[in-house]
């Protein structure tokens, strides 16, 4: 599953996400969310989060 939609995304997920300066090579990095940054439903590129080691990024895949 993708992460552009908001409402698939909970804390405590696993997930994968680009960080903003591996955005050029789409490098992924796994990890558990803390909290979700977006405020729309709906974002095309992902939907921004802060995994619980602090890195920040936008999901591209969700986990289980």
């Amino acid at each position: 599953m993708d992460g552009k939609n908001r409402k698939d995304i909970k804390p405590g997920l696993k997930v994968e996400i680009v960080l903003k300066k591996d955005q050029r090579t789409g490098k992924r990095t796994e990890g558990v969310v803390a909290q979700i940054l977006t405020n729309s439903s709906f974002h095309p590129h992902g939907i921004k989060v802060r995994l619980a080691d602090g890195q920040v990024g936008r999901v591209a895949r969700i986990h289980g």
